[in-house]
Formats: C-alpha cells, sequence, structure tokens
C-alpha cells in the first residue's frame, strides 16, 4: 500500500504538493496563530507587555443571560406607570454596575426585552454588538443561501438549451461575479439612495408617484434587506453555472426515457434531473453558506456597520476590533468562533446530503 501511494502516484503527489503547502500556509497554520493571540490580550500598538489571558476573551465574547425585572411599586403596591400608562421599570445598571449582589452581572448590557404579563424579561450580554453581529450573519446566511441557489438553478434550467444566441445570456448573467464585489457595491449604494436613488425614481414611477422615497441603507429595517438582494444578484451568476455543468453530465437517454413513458416536466424534474444534481446541490449549498459567512466588503463600502448595528457581521466586526480597535486578540477569537461555526454548519449539511 505504501509503494502504491508513493510510487505509482509520484506525479499526482507532486501536483497535489503545492496546493497543500498554500493550504497550510495562508489557512491552518493562520487558524493556530489566530488561536494562540486569543489566549492573550495581544494589542497591535501597547506599550505593556502580552500578557496570556486563558479563555477570558471567549468569555466576555459569549456571556449572555435573561434577567427578569419586576415593575417598580409606590409604597401601597401599586405598579407605577408613566404619563402614556407604561409599566415603569428599574433601570438595567442599577443590575448591571456595581451590584455587589449580582456581580456575575458586572459589565453586561441590554439586549433586548420581552414582557411576560408585568415583569420584564430582559436579554443581557457582555458584548452586545458581537451578538447583534451573529444574528445578522445568521439571518443573511438562511435567507440568501436558499434564494440565491434556487434562483441560479432556475437560470440554469432556462439556459440549458440548444438555442441560438443563448451563450449571450449565459455572459450577461455571469458578468456580475466578474466585476469587483466593491464597484458592485458602490453601484448598488447610488441605486438605495434616498434621496434620488434609481429604485425610489422606479417604483415612483411603477406607482405614478404614490411611492414615497425612503433611505434603504439609512433605515435599520431596511439595510440588512437591501444588502442581502444586491448580495443574491451580485453572486447567482456564479452558482448558475455550477448548477449548469451538473445538468450537462445529465445523460440524454434519462431524459428521452422519460418522455417515452409519458413524464410531465415537473415529474421529469423530479425524478430525472434532481437525482442527478444531488452532488451539485451539496457543493452549491455548501459554496454559498461559505459565502454568506464571509460577508464583509459589501458592508464596508455600503453600510460600515449601520445604521444602529443593524447591518453588523461576524468578519466586519473581527476586522473593525483587529485593525479598526487594534484589538488583535479580540478579532482572533472572533475569527476562531466563526471558524468552528462555520465548520459546523458544513459537517451537518455534509452529514444530511450524505448519499444514503
Amino acid at each position: 500500500m505504501a509503494s502504491k501511494l508513493t510510487t505509482s502516484n509520484k506525479a499526482g503527489w507532486a501536483f497535489a504538493l503545492p496546493g497543500f503547502a498554500l493550504i497550510a500556509t495562508f489557512i491552518v497554520m493562520p487558524f493556530f496563530f489566530a488561536f494562540g493571540l486569543s489566549l492573550t490580550n495581544q494589542r497591535l500598538i501597547s506599550p505593556n507587555p502580552t500578557e496570556y489571558v486563558g479563555l477570558a476573551n471567549y468569555r466576555n465574547l459569549l456571556s449572555i443571560t435573561v434577567i427578569t425585572i419586576e415593575p417598580e411599586r409606590d409604597g401601597a403596591g401599586t405598579i407605577l406607570r408613566d404619563s402614556d400608562g407604561q409599566i415603569e421599570y428599574p433601570r438595567v445598571r442599577t443590575i448591571t454596575r456595581n451590584n455587589p449582589e449580582a456581580p456575575q452581572y458586572q459589565g453586561m448590557r441590554e439586549w433586548f426585552r420581552w414582557h411576560s404579563g408585568d415583569n420584564a424579561k430582559v436579554v443581557i450580554a457582555k458584548d452586545v454588538v458581537f451578538w447583534i453581529a451573529l444574528t445578522n450573519t445568521l439571518m443573511f446566511v438562511l435567507v440568501v443561501a436558499p434564494v440565491q441557489g434556487g434562483l441560479a438553478l432556475g437560470l440554469a434550467l432556462l439556459i440549458n438549451q440548444r438555442l441560438r444566441g443563448i451563450n449571450i445570456y449565459r455572459a450577461i448573467y455571469f458578468m456580475p461575479v466578474v466585476v469587483s464585489i466593491v464597484v458592485v457595491s458602490l453601484l448598488w449604494r447610488f441605486i438605495y439612495d434616498g434621496n434620488d436613488g434609481l429604485l425610489n425614481n422606479l417604483l415612483s414611477g411603477i406607482t405614478f408617484g404614490a411611492f414615497e422615497g425612503r433611505d434603504w441603507l439609512g433605515s435599520p429595517d431596511t439595510a440588512l434587506g437591501a444588502i442581502m438582494a444586491m448580495s443574491i444578484w451580485q453572486a447567482v451568476g456564479f452558482h448558475m453555472v455550477i448548477w449548469l455543468s451538473g445538468l450537462q453530465t445529465i445523460s440524454p437517454t434519462l431524459y428521452e426515457a422519460a418522455e417515452i413513458e409519458g413524464s410531465s416536466k415537473w415529474q421529469t424534474f423530479r425524478y430525472v434531473t434532481w437525482p442527478g444534481l444531488r452532488n451539485t446541490a451539496v457543493l452549491v449549498l455548501i459554496v454559498i453558506t461559505m459565502q454568506a459567512f464571509a460577508l464583509f466588503a459589501q458592508i464596508d463600502v455600503m453600510t460600515n456597520g449601520g445604521p444602529l448595528d443593524s447591518t453588523q457581521t461576524v468578519v466586519f466586526q473581527a476586522v473593525e476590533r483587529g485593525y479598526g480597535k487594534q484589538d488583535i486578540s479580540g478579532g482572533s477569537t472572533i475569527s476562531v468562533i466563526l471558524f468552528l461555526i462555520v465548520l459546523t454548519i458544513s459537517l451537518i449539511q455534509r452529514y444530511l446530503t450524505r448519499e444514503r
């Protein structure tokens, strides 16, 4: 066995060696280096020597809990209300600052709250911005992955035909992929402009002036959705090509047999096309997920994480802390956590889509 791996496959190992070297240099080694930095208090420019802090960075980043706050009452036990009739509650800072009775809450801030009866349930965390970034990233992945994959498959089915000029359409659909993501982000920032953007003008024209323009990137309610739409449009052509390559590997005789059997288009897709695309679907799903988790350039160019942290992402936070705030240990900690999340999701995806 050893001779077969070393002697008869010398050419294969020679071709693979540069790839292994690149992966080890730019992926494996940086990960262990980042893990080492995450166990310290390393900063880019600091007069203090670097110290080993263990898992303190991870505790500060991941500390989150839910506390219950009871309403304020007067001397008779009646619940106090403000001028609008809303129940008044003690400030969260009375619990999270200089509270000797609850030292575990020291330094935490409120993320969001909901009400259970008269009591308020408050989610507090030591690093609220990180949890917002993680939530936004997961939401981005959950929306972009299925929508982008589905649209790419639909486009691949449309252009997988022998028609005159079909290559022109393939080039048009693929064109956004070859354009720099920074250029695309700048273009869409002008499209989303709240004053005289193309999208507002288009919607106003379609509705004959009934639509009132809005600042798509300046509102916390629409900023992340606007970036999702742009990201789907920009990368759908790349995944279309992958689906198209998978479609062209399916034997035409299978379609001929389905036609002879009188199968409808839906039955042909369900029992011939989709089973033949199984391995392609796994690849597309994993690639889209990896790209979605790496969301950075669009955020950096279009919103810079705003407004009100509504477009913060994990990668943006890692870069912002590591280089913007010169907190190398904090950025490394976020990078390690992101790597573990992506690895876990990839393994789950591979398990769920395995051959049965």
